[in-house]
């Protein structure tokens, strides 16, 4: 059959020799195409040099792919053991807090207990109040009325810093170990000031933005109502 004008000539069609003739005169053509490799079928024995050498190439590529499918199995594996090992120290902290038969035992577990459980430097319930009668128990935090909207912003709920050095006014003497924090918004009580719960960290990484924050939101809400309960707070 004769081609139409203008059109491009049939090509002839391709025999296996044309393409070991082909692969012969071209001998990068599969490194310089590697996906190929993953579509074709290795010889059953090895025969010759060239041969031998096509299979390691395949057996190679196979082996990368499964230390890659290893590896992203074994990283979801140690996430799916840290986020269990997280939530099984949120819920003793939860049952510790649950326990405390007064309102100065509470405070006190938030500073010691928790702070333990979680394995952080320090922990610290910082209020808004100009008044140091107005919370006589010394756990408490006491800042001055507009620190938590000036420290956090007026829409912020939580707030998670790395590679900060520690606000003396929230940690107290343990700031100077604080390199990473993650400061919660206590609703306590539409009759009570604004109040934060504040975690403090060593490690300049610990907290950081992006971090998932749902456990230390548990925490921090358990103990808004906890705090409600025992100062019998209104909503």
């Amino acid at each position: 059959m004769k081609a139409s004008p203008g059109s491009q000539p049939v090509p002839a069609s391709i025999e296996a020799k044309d393409v070991v003739s082909f692969l012969r005169d071209n001998p990068g053509f599969l490194n310089e195409h590697p996906d190929l490799m993953s579509e074709l079928d290795p010889p059953t024995r090895s025969v010759g040099k060239g041969v031998s050498d096509f299979q390691n190439a395949m057996i190679r590529r196979l082996r990368d792919r499964i230390e890659e499918t290893t590896d992203v199995a074994r990283e979801l594996i140690d996430t799916s053991r840290e986020n269990l090992n997280s939530q099984a120290r949120v819920h003793e902290c939860v049952l510790r807090l649950l326990a405390a038969n007064s309102f100065e035992q509470l405070i006190n577990l938030v500073q010691t207990d928790v702070a333990v459980v979680l394995d952080m430097d320090v922990v610290a319930l910082a209020v808004e109040s100009e008044n140091a009668e107005d919370f006589p128990v010394r756990s408490v935090t006491l800042v001055p009325p507009g620190f938590v909207n000036r420290l956090m912003g007026p829409d912020k709920e939580m707030l998670l810093r790395a590679h900060i050095s520690g606000d003396p006014d929230l940690f107290d003497g343990a700031a100077t170990l604080v390199q990473s924090d993650a400061l919660v918004r206590l609703h306590i009580s539409s009759a009570s000031p604004a109040a934060l719960l504040a975690f403090g960290h060593r490690d300049p990484e610990k907290f950081h933005p992006g971090q998932a924050t749902e456990l230390i939101c548990f925490l921090s809400a358990v103990l808004a109502q906890l705090v409600r309960i025992w100062l019998d707070l209104p909503e």
